[in-house]
């Protein structure tokens, strides 16, 4: 008696005719998605387009020297916006180096110390705080952390640093409270609750099976998050950063409130008063009672999108760069 042969498998279907299998519902839902992917990319091409043009007067007019030079007076329509650019720089940087390591260090201790019943009434209120409109940091700013800054923080910072070589230079002259560094401060207690609240949920997505490993070849506690979680983790932490970095170069009403806004001048001291592009734009908007005037604060808005958008390139980069590399602890 001969066994029946196992029918042939059936050959496979071509791309095209499968999807074509598709129900109307599964083709609506992917052409729907694709609409959607397709619509921030649209918002911010008009949104740059616009942007340049009305900002392109003052572009052709100016050249490179809109850029280069710290020179901003509407009466004689002369408008350099270095100034403005410097500030915007130099108060990020501040908010960066004061506000991420604490907000790692924070989530941290979060993740991966702190009992049950401290994690999560801790992590409800950063993440309030994350939520609070900037003029409310503005004025708090502006009535509590500038007077304090002035009359406590400056002072000692002029009396002990001041003196040093260098980085001396950097807390000189009068201490007036609405400065660039009184600035930084404001945006690095901005960012703070961002960085923490996304660095948390990282670590805490690290994988179990990391620690333990790490634990089971006698590491410490200390050994093991250094040589297992924080070299997984880096990447997300990185971006979690390079996102607070985006907030404090955009950040607007908190800065102008306690920047001083009245310096055209480019020094390394901090005590300065100054601009960032975003308090400029604030400022002198309703200001424009010329074309070429408005024409030029548009132009700053120009500046400061392309700004954002290197930083962010940068960011993507180097989230992609340590991405690739190894994600443990090499034994």
């Amino acid at each position: 008696m001969h066994a029946i042969p196992d029918p042939p498998a059936p050959a496979p279907q071509p791309v095209a005719q499968r999807r074509s299998g598709e129900n109307v519902g599964d083709r609506v839902f992917r052409s729907s998605t694709i609409v959607l992917a397709a619509v921030n990319p649209l918002i911010l091409g008009m949104l740059a387009l616009l942007l340049f043009i009305d900002g392109w007067p003052a572009l052709q007019k100016e050249g490179l020297s809109f850029l280069a030079t710290t020179t901003w007076d509407p009466v004689f329509t002369e408008f350099g916006t270095a100034h403005f650019i410097f500030g915007t720089i130099v108060t990020s940087l501040i908010a960066l180096v004061l506000g991420a390591p604490i907000a790692v260090g924070a989530a941290l201790f979060l993740a991966e110390y702190a009992p049950d019943w401290l994690r999560e009434p801790v992590s409800y209120i950063i993440e309030m705080l994350a939520v609070i409109p900037s003029i409310i940091y503005g004025l708090w700013g502006f009535f509590v952390l500038a007077p304090f800054m002035r009359a406590t923080v400056e002072p000692f910072l002029r009396e002990y640093i001041g003196p040093l070589p260098v980085i001396g230079a950097l807390f000189s002259g009068p201490a007036v409270g609405k400065d660039m560094l009184t600035a930084g401060v404001i945006l690095a207690i901005m960012i703070l609750p961002t960085i923490t609240s996304i660095a948390r949920e990282i670590i805490k997505a690290v994988p179990d099976q990391q620690r333990e490993g790490m634990v089971a070849l006698g590491a410490t506690k200390w050994e093991m998050i250094t040589g297992a979680v924080l070299p997984y983790a880096r990447a997300g932490i990185v971006g979690g950063v390079m996102l607070g970095l985006g907030r404090a170069l955009g950040e607007t009403m908190a800065v102008t409130m306690v920047i001083g806004n009245s310096s055209a001048q480019i020094t390394p001291s901090l005590f300065n008063p100054g601009y960032t592009m975003a308090s400029a734009i604030a400022n002198q908007f309703r200001e424009a009672d010329s074309d070429i005037y408005f024409s030029a604060i548009v132009a700053v808005a120009v500046v400061l999108l392309f700004v954002t958008a290197i930083v962010n390139g940068l960011a993507r980069l180097l989230i992609w760069k340590m991405a690739r590399g190894p994600v443990g602890l090499r034994i």
